[in-house]
């Protein structure tokens, strides 16, 4: 009966997972070492384990491999080949061409160079347009809807608190000078209910006599 698939996972026990990094730490060095010798490749192996230990394996020299390995990578770091010179040259020129097309587009939007439009071109800019105003009216009512309940709960924290000054004053809360004109009595009594005035009812000799007796 063959061995079970092993998962791949972090090994919990400390033992066994020291008995299998030494079987796999020696079995990597062992092909590394073949690889080569049958191979007459140049190797360079560093393993460190979990307590920080250093193993290594080197075909020739383990400086001159990273040094080489370090010139090999800045090379290809500073000096692009030249299928990507040519990637780089084409991304370019199709930006370009996008950047064009939508300066032509902002222009045609804001009214300008339409002379050479055909009617169907007009048309489409036309419904763009609506639709972008149908946006900014849509925004710009909830932006108004927004700020009037903002001032609605502005108003009743201002009601609140001119309700807690009035009672902490014994005053009663101030309701607005519409309000106070209309509880204002009227006193038929005061010195403003008597006015004098000429009018005379009657027929008009009556109206000539009495307007000569006050004479």
């Amino acid at each position: 009966m063959g061995r079970g698939k092993t998962q791949m996972r972090r090994i919990e026990n400390d033992t066994s997972r020291q008995v299998t990094f030494s079987k796999r730490r020696n079995g990597l060095l062992k092909k590394a070492f073949e690889l080569s010798v049958l191979c007459d490749a140049e190797v360079a192996l560093i393993i460190f384990s979990p307590r920080g230990k250093l193993y290594e394996f080197a075909s020739s020299s383990m400086q001159e491999t990273i040094e080489r390995y370090m010139r090999h990578t800045k090379d290809n770091r500073t000096k692009p080949t030249e299928q990507n010179m040519q990637y780089l040259k084409t991304e370019e020129a199709n930006m370009v061409k996008k950047i064009e097309l939508l300066e032509v587009s902002r222009r045609k939007l804001l009214g300008e160079g339409l002379g050479s439009c055909r009617l169907e071109e007009l048309q489409q800019i036309e419904r763009q347009l609506e639709r972008s105003i149908s946006s900014v009216r849509a925004r710009k009512r909830q932006v108004f809807k927004e700020q009037i309940e903002q001032l609605k709960e502005k108003e009743k924290v201002l009601a609140a608190e001119n309700a807690r000054l009035c009672e902490k004053c014994d005053m009663q809360p101030w309701r607005g000078s519409k309000e106070q004109k209309e509880n204002i009595p009227y006193d038929e009594s005061g010195p403003n209910s008597d006015v004098e005035t000429e009018l005379f009812i009657g027929p008009p000799e009556g109206r000539t006599k009495c307007y000569l007796q006050q004479r």
